[in-house]
């Protein structure tokens, strides 16, 4: 069975080179266009895996990590940070939330999906 990933990010077209890198080597993608998007799918279905962006209407990717970690199924499932920030504060902030790693857009994708990779075993 593959694994299901969360795909969170504003940008459409970021969401299709992400879902399109992911989907190329097996895993099902689920993609949501903010955070709100984002719990409310993550309430209905448990992810192996988000991937989210920080900086998103309603809610912003550091809001939704804290509110999964909040939640008990979300307390083990890896979430990365896929975003434009790259200061070691952001990075802080995010560790502080929850976040088990961090990539910055522009992305790599075979970079991407080394790292789900290596984050899902």
């Amino acid at each position: 069975m593959s694994k299901t990933i969360l795909a969170v990010d504003d940008s459409g077209s970021l969401r299709q080179m992400v879902v399109f890198s992911l989907k190329s080597v097996g895993y099902q993608v689920v993609e949501a266009a903010d955070g709100q998007e984002a719990l409310d799918l993550a309430r209905k279905q448990i992810f192996d895996l988000i991937l989210t962006d920080q900086n998103m209407p309603k809610i912003d990717g550091l809001t939704l990590i804290r509110s999964l970690r909040a939640m008990p199924q979300y307390r083990k499932v890896p979430i990365l940070m896929l975003t434009t920030e790259s200061s070691d504060e952001m990075k802080s902030r995010g560790r502080a939330a929850g976040a088990n790693g961090w990539m910055v857009k522009p992305f790599d994708p075979k970079r991407l999906i080394e790292v789900v990779k290596k984050v899902l075993g």
